[in-house]
């Protein structure tokens, strides 16, 4: 039998940011119902709804509803659906971020004022909007989860806003997590290493950040999504139930190293 098959067994979970089979979130969505969750999927416009239905049939056909977390009013919609429809959520996976590719490249003072906006709005602002419209939805010790990078307190080539943006996800949980306690609910970040992902090959030279990760990182190999799947399902589960306002590195050790010398 599974070892995780019952960790989540009666817990009805909302996964927003699954794009495709390669996502993290997509990682996550399998491990989830492989540990017994209900499923629940957005999606944020016409052009990624084919990509997230033909996923959800992949786990039994869940519910798919459309949302835009740039859209207050798509948010209040989503709560109101999810009422009519019965649904109490025990948690939330928010793996959503987004910057225009032209403000990662250069240096940060290139970033414009409109693509410094649009980064915050989407990668960080998102999630509180997300919690402040579904909080009626969110059932007693419910646990809340995001997705960040070490890019948020290092400097990564390439990663410029999102790094900024990033860091504003990782305060915006710890004071989320400070107001939602006392409600039972937590919430957490994930800081997961580079993985392959299609939003990852948006950063120059990543394929390069790949080979210098699998080469120096204690564990001598890359961060796979079930690795972050598997740090998920402690935070989503009852395992978590005394962490809140944690960044939980799942990186195959990368984060406590220094300067890596030349030639390394």
């Amino acid at each position: 039998m599974n070892e995780t098959a019952q960790l989540l067994k009666g817990k009805t979970g909302l996964i927003m940011g699954v794009a495709n089979d390669w996502s993290i979130a997509w990682g996550i969505a399998e491990a989830a119902q492989a540990a017994g969750a209900k499923l629940i999927f957005t999606y944020p416009n016409a052009a990624v709804e084919k990509r997230v239905r033909a996923l959800a049939e992949k786990l039994g056909g869940i519910p798919v509803y459309p949302c835009d977390v740039q859209a207050d009013s798509q948010l209040i919609t989503l709560n109101h659906v999810l009422e009519a429809d019965g649904h109490q959520l025990d948690f939330v996976v928010h793996a959503i971020a987004f910057a225009n590719k032209e403000e990662l490249k250069g240096g940060i003072s290139q970033t414009s004022r409109e693509g410094f906006n649009l980064a915050l709005d989407v990668s960080c602002y998102s999630l509180i909007a997300v919690m402040k419209y579904l909080k009626p939805r969110l059932t007693a010790n419910a646990s809340v989860l995001t997705l960040t990078y070490e890019g948020s307190i290092k400097v990564v080539p390439n990663y410029n806003v999102m790094g900024v943006a990033k860091a504003a996800l990782e305060s915006a949980v710890r004071y989320l997590a400070a107001e939602f306690g006392p409600q039972g609910i937590r919430v957490n970040a994930i800081s997961a290493g580079p993985i392959n992902t299609m939003a990852a090959r948006g950063i120059s030279d990543f394929g390069n950040m790949l080979k210098h990760h699998e080469a120096t990182a204690p564990m001598r190999r890359l961060t796979s999504k079930e690795d972050v799947a598997g740090a998920a399902l402690y935070l989503l589960s009852s395992l978590g139930s005394g962490t809140t306002g944690e960044v939980l590195n799942v990186d195959t050790g990368a984060h406590i190293l220094g300067p890596t010398p030349a030639g390394m």
